[in-house]
């Protein structure tokens, strides 16, 4: 899949930029705060419906400005020509187009462009706590998988409501047990199918990992991950929801207690190790950045092999605190892989004019203030 062009209208520094990009490597050098990141920003908010700098809508908007507009023009080996478009104004929310068609659901625009990002923020995947790779993996999975995005949001909406019987119930334990049965059905067939899910992407991602941290950092060390859920197997269906079926009902009177959902893939973790050290309690930071590395350029190769149509890279000021070394190997796989890639970077240093002059496949654009200007 690439993105042949975009244009933004307020859209944080950018109050009003239209650029072309190239089908292989697109890099975008400028000062820091030019607007660098905020170009590829727009380009996953169109993917993926969100900002992966911000969690709040309205700190994208420009300055003081009450709105935004994104228009992106996509191409792909198996879909034709499209254009995604988002419109966000302060007290109506965001609204999402598909060829100037409304888009009732967002999720429906999950997986269509394919997407991963790189960023210094990866940096939380392994050494802060398991949300932050339960939301990696829910969202690696639900790029390739409708099916389990749809799974996780019902899962979700079951989970509220459970957990609001649960704290405004007053009235006698066996009723409360007979007013959650409906909810617990339901948690156990959408949660298994979540976990059997999760078990089996990961299963396939670990050699993917592997060989991309042997890639990159060229070190004896062996990475792995193991994953921790309700029970040990994970790729049977009914084995799963059995034992999701006897947790719930052992926990009832806990659960009743705490007033929450205490069973679930919403309490899942994903530990990673190198050799037999888990890296969150014992790396160093530059293990940690090193991993978090490999994790990204696992998925897009990940991606690359199980969709028919490839991802766009997004690499948003990765190259900092690398050294040379690194940067050329991470450099040349992008080069090889076929897919579109953009790289953001304060410094020009680790990049050189022949890749770029006289390449029909490749740009090198400069920012400044929000301006967009084509450098070769």
């Amino acid at each position: 899949m690439k993105i042949q062009a975009i244009s933004l209208r307020g859209y944080r520094n950018h109050e009003e930029t239209d650029v072309t990009f190239k089908p292989h490597i697109n890099l975008i050098t400028g000062p820091n705060g030019s607007g660098k990141t905020n170009l590829i920003d727009a380009i996953h908010y169109l993917c993926m419906t969100r900002s992966f700098v911000t969690n709040s809508d309205q700190y994208v908007a420009h300055n003081d400005h009450k709105y935004f507009m994104i228009h992106g023009w996509f191409k792909g080996s198996i879909r034709s020509e499209f254009k995604i478009s988002c419109s966000y104004s302060r007290g109506e929310g965001k609204k999402f187009f598909v060829n100037d068609s409304p888009v009732e659901r967002f999720s429906d625009l999950i997986g269509m462009v394919p997407v991963v990002v790189l960023s210094p923020q990866d940096l939380k995947l392994t050494s802060e706590g398991p949300v932050e790779r339960r939301t990696f993996l829910d969202s690696m999975i639900s790029q390739i998988s409708s099916t389990y995005l749809r799974n996780l949001i019902d899962y979700r909406k079951i989970r509220r409501q459970k957990n609001t019987l649960l704290q405004e119930f007053n009235g006698p334990m066996n009723s409360l047990r007979a007013h959650l049965e409906p909810w617990n059905v339901q948690l156990a067939q959408k949660g298994a199918a979540i976990i059997q899910k999760r078990g089996e992407v990961l299963d396939k991602f670990k050699d993917y990992l592997a060989y991309q941290y042997h890639t990159i950092t060229g070190l004896n060390l062996k990475p792995s991950l193991q994953y921790q859920t309700i029970c040990r197997e994970c790729s049977d269906f009914d084995e799963i929801h059995t034992e999701y079926t006897r947790l719930l009902e052992i926990n009832f009177e806990k659960e009743a207690e705490r007033e929450q959902t205490l069973i679930g893939p919403h309490r899942d973790e994903v530990i990673f190790y190198l050799d037999d050290m888990e890296l969150r309690n014992y790396g160093s930071q530059g293990q940690h950045r090193l991993f978090s590395m490999a994790l990204k350029m696992a998925q897009l190769f990940y991606y690359s092999d199980e969709l028919e149509d490839l991802p766009i890279m997004l690499l948003d000021d990765v190259f900092g605190n690398l050294d040379q070394q690194k940067t050329d190997i991470i450099t040349e796989t992008l080069n090889k892989h076929a897919g579109q890639t953009f790289i953001t970077s304060a410094s020009e240093r680790p990049f050189e004019k022949k890749q770029f002059s006289g390449n029909g496949e490749n740009t090198w654009l400069t920012v400044n203030n929000g301006k967009i200007a084509t450098k070769y």
